[in-house]
């Protein structure tokens, strides 16, 4: 079957619920037995997400291939249960910078190279190439920001093509919000027809409209954008706020949105259906048991408010592994640099059933974080450190346990007497240059467990593959001294013969990853890593 495209279109504000929505179509029409994938579409010159701030933009999610993308492209591969490479990540300084070095390298045979058509063209060939590439029959193609703004002109300009070109092919869908103003008590669907409105202006009619908001639609307001969008009644899909993000896709049925896509498109469903995520549901509506879990972090503050998404794959991960454990997640934030200024603080961790320190870089929160780890270890609390939280455990480990004054990472202290944490040899030439973009180590690398550790039980396998995004490694010149202190190293990269995995024996749970185990959990299959931990938790409750 010949692929077909659905663009999706965000309208009145950020945030309104593109990505999971894009997640959540592609579950629907994989259920049907199609074959499916998603592009994310990100109008920012950077070239890729890595050099993007977190409490701005969200966490940096990496692809098994290595690249550094937006957060929607976890969440396309948690509901696909399916990796998504780098050819399904587009954004504007990625493409510019193509177009250009093609114009470098004459290969526009000469003649002037103008943002129309040809940034829209290298827009088109790059998606027609991800679908080519994947086998998809339906691409799901998300255009980020939302309609109005300059940035997304010229994808908009490619779905119009698109549509121009192939009128059977191209579905146009607008994600948008509907207001419930507290003192008016109405819902509100004038945004929504401004918005469908602007996407006119683009030269787009929405065939559908996604309608978020806080309730769902009644009749009269699908009836009101259905006259005022152009559209039919039974083409505006009621998309309320849930309890949970895997709720949506059951939601969006309810609304028979994969009927009226499917017929759209003239195409017939095949034979499977929703019944693995009807049955996560049931598993969720019967956890019975709570898990507390502390994230000791420092990227959530945005002026007065947190933003939760600069951890996401950590919370559905925790999310994913509690469900399978009939277990209810609480988590709550915890900031490290409040450690550093109340030590007395540390005391609270003991109300939690396990902590994790994720990701980072940078200074800020660095001791707050060692403190909270030494905390956790001496009073056995369940720990789970994440990349720098297992090189932040290995210092901690260096400073109170092998007596090591003055251990520390290079990156924080490149004239430490200690250097635990030292920059990796290939990175040195990196940080001199500036190559700072797109050359930590990303991706996918295969890790050899050791038999009859917590890694090689909770994985049940020899060998794993798992994702980095780091330029600091384990200093080797360490590893026997921590080793003869009680640190047991579990996992080994053999080709580079770095270390991949520490814990200790003799506590209830105290495993440390170089890599990103978050970001290969998925809810139908948690990750044994994630798995393992809360049920240390659970069993500390």
């Amino acid at each position: 079957m010949r692929t077909r495209y659905l663009f999706v279109i965000g309208g009145v504000m950020s945030g309104v619920g593109k990505g999971i929505s894009v997640a959540s179509l592609g579950t629907i029409l994989q259920a049907k037995g199609f074959n499916v994938s998603a592009i994310k579409i990100d109008p920012y010159i950077n070239v890729d997400a890595g050099t993007m701030n977190p409490t701005e933009h969200g966490e940096v999610f990496v692809t098994e291939d290595g690249d550094e993308t937006d957060q929607d492209i976890g969440s396309y591969e948690r509901f696909l249960d399916k990796n998504i490479l780098s050819t399904n990540y587009l954004t504007t300084g990625r493409v510019y910078k193509t177009v250009i070095e093609r114009e470098r390298n004459l290969e526009y045979s000469g003649r002037c190279v103008e943002v129309v058509p040809d940034i829209p063209n290298e827009v088109i060939r790059r998606i027609e190439y991800a679908a080519k590439v994947t086998g998809a029959e339906f691409m799901l193609v998300e255009i980020g920001g939302t309609v109005g703004e300059y940035q997304n002109l010229i994808f908009l300009e490619a779905a119009r093509m698109m549509k121009l070109k192939d009128p059977t092919g191209v579905l146009s869908i607008l994600v948008s919000y509907l207001p419930v103003p507290e003192k008016v008590g109405e819902m509100k669907t004038k945004p929504t027809q401004y918005a469908a409105r602007t996407l006119n202006s683009a030269g787009i009619q929405p065939d559908m409209i996604i309608a978020r908001s806080a309730v769902p639609l009644d009749n009269k307001r699908k009836e009101k954008i259905s006259v005022f969008c152009n559209i039919t009644s039974d083409d505006v899909i009621s998309a309320p706020d849930v309890d949970n993000v895997y709720q949506v896709p059951l939601n969006f049925e309810r609304d028979k949105i994969s009927t009226r896509i499917l017929n759209k498109f003239k195409v017939r469903p095949r034979t499977r259906d929703l019944k693995e995520w009807r049955a996560l549901q049931d598993r969720i509506a019967r956890a019975h048991k709570e898990v507390h879990i502390g994230i000791v972090g420092k990227y959530f503050g945005t002026g007065d408010f947190v933003l939760s998404d600069s951890y996401l794959s950590v919370i559905e991960s925790i999310k994913h592994a509690a469900w399978a454990n009939n277990a209810v997640p609480r988590i709550q934030w915890l900031d490290a640099e409040e450690y550093e200024k109340h030590p007395e603080k540390l005391h609270e961790l003991k109300q939690f059933d396990g902590i994790i320190v994720p990701g980072g870089f940078g200074s800020r929160g660095v001791e707050g974080k060692i403190r909270a780890i030494e905390y956790v270890r001496k009073n056995k609390i369940p720990y789970f450190g994440l990349c720098y939280g297992m090189q932040l455990a290995v210092i901690e480990f260096a400073r109170n346990v092998a007596k090591l004054s003055g251990a520390h990472t290079a990156e924080i202290n490149p004239k430490a007497a200690h250097k635990i944490i030292d920059l990796m040899m290939e990175q040195k030439q990196n940080l001199e240059t500036k190559k700072y973009g797109g050359t930590m180590r990303l991706g996918g690398y295969q890790c050899d467990l050791i038999p009859g550790t917590r890694a090689a039980r909770a994985y049940k396998k020899r060998q794993i593959i798992e994702r980095h995004r780091h330029r600091y490694e384990f200093n080797n010149q360490y590893r026997e001294i921590l080793e003869k202190k009680g640190l047991v190293i579990s996992g080994i990269n053999k080709e580079r013969d770095l270390v991949e995995i520490v814990e200790l024996p003799n506590h209830p749970f105290f495993v440390g990853t170089q890599f990103h185990p978050e970001f290969t959990s998925r809810p139908l299959r948690p990750h044994p890593l994630f798995n393992a931990f809360v049920k240390a938790g659970l069993k500390k409750r």
